[in-house]
């Protein structure tokens, strides 16, 4: 295990600590992040400090212990949440300051998120899942890209079944589809290959990998499995609170 990452400068060039220099690749920082959560008068601390850079059509994997604070840096790095301290910068612009509104259309255009479960809605089929998502992003051709993404990930005779009917791994792959489907500039995903064998998983990694190398797709991928790490171009580690190079 490497040591702490070391200090992140603002856009505006000076110096936060928490994070290494930034060269002006990254398209997401967390600089600094506390996450705490408190449920009467308990607290627990999730991140203590965390930064980290994510750069510009690369692959990070994100590793820890289950309980380390990995899908809840993922959460706030989407925008689903706000930290306690510290900032999220996507693409030079600090999401911390934006609405809930705001943060939703960035989301809807440039970020996909994968969680572990309950990515898709439960009341749409696959395609239909899929299509929704192309179409908040603003894109055309809603249908047929839709069946060409199911397509490329093994789901083409499973377009018009609702997640009820899909297996584990079918659904954690239509997740993938929905996740891409408004051809993101940053792909977050908590554990996408966890409900596949290992046949299945190297296939959406392959789509990963292409969308990467073609048009620069930004990704960070938590997860425990080996293969996935070694896939990644940086891997990284949570422990208490903390990002440290790996």
């Amino acid at each position: 295990m490497g040591a702490e990452a070391g200090d992140v400068p603002d856009s505006d060039g000076v110096q936060a600590h928490g994070g290494p220099p930034t060269d002006g690749v990254s398209l997401v920082r967390a600089v600094d992040v506390f996450k705490i959560y408190r449920e009467g008068t308990a607290e627990t601390v999730a991140l203590r400090g965390a930064s980290l850079q994510l750069p510009r059509g690369r692959i990070t994997a994100l590793v820890g212990r289950s309980g380390s604070g990995k899908s809840t840096l993922v959460t706030l790095l989407a925008g689903l949440g706000l930290p306690d301290a510290g900032r999220v910068i996507f693409d030079s612009q600090d999401i911390t300051r934006l609405d809930d509104a705001e943060r939703a259309r960035l989301r809807a255009r440039r970020i996909g998120v994968v969680f572990q479960r309950d990515n898709l809605i439960p009341f749409l089929t696959a395609q239909e899942n899929v299509k929704l998502a192309i179409k908040l992003a603003g894109g055309r051709r809603a249908g047929r890209r839709a069946r060409a993404l199911l397509s490329e990930l093994g789901l083409s005779k499973r377009l018009r079944h609702f997640p009820r009917q899909l297996s584990g791994g079918e659904a954690q792959r239509a997740a993938v589809a929905v996740a891409l489907a408004n051809e993101p500039d940053l792909l977050l995903g908590d554990e996408l290959t966890g409900e596949l064998d290992s046949r299945t998983a190297d296939s959406v990694l392959e789509v990963i990998t292409t969308a990467c190398a073609e048009r620069g797709l930004t990704v960070l991928v938590v997860t425990h499995n080996p293969r996935v790490a070694a896939a990644a171009h940086s891997v990284h580690r949570l422990h208490d609170g903390l990002v440290m190079a790996s």
